[in-house]
């Protein structure tokens, strides 16, 4: 029982943690969101599909 509670906890802070980040975002936005600067997702260099940068581009929003 102990130990359900103490995962219950965790995965609250977790949750938690990431509702701050959203909200003190501006416009709601995060840095870096472009997959063509992650070379472990854009493993063909490919453009990004949200604005159309490529790999050596920075994100264009």
């Amino acid at each position: 029982m102990k130990l359900v509670l103490i995962t219950i906890a965790l995965l609250a802070l977790a949750f938690a943690g990431i509702a701050v980040k959203i909200l003190l975002q501006k416009n709601g936005k995060f840095a870096g969101t472009c997959a063509s600067n992650n070379p472990m997702i854009n493993k063909e260099g490919e453009a990004c599909g949200l604005c159309g940068a490529q790999p050596d581009e920075k994100c264009k929003n």
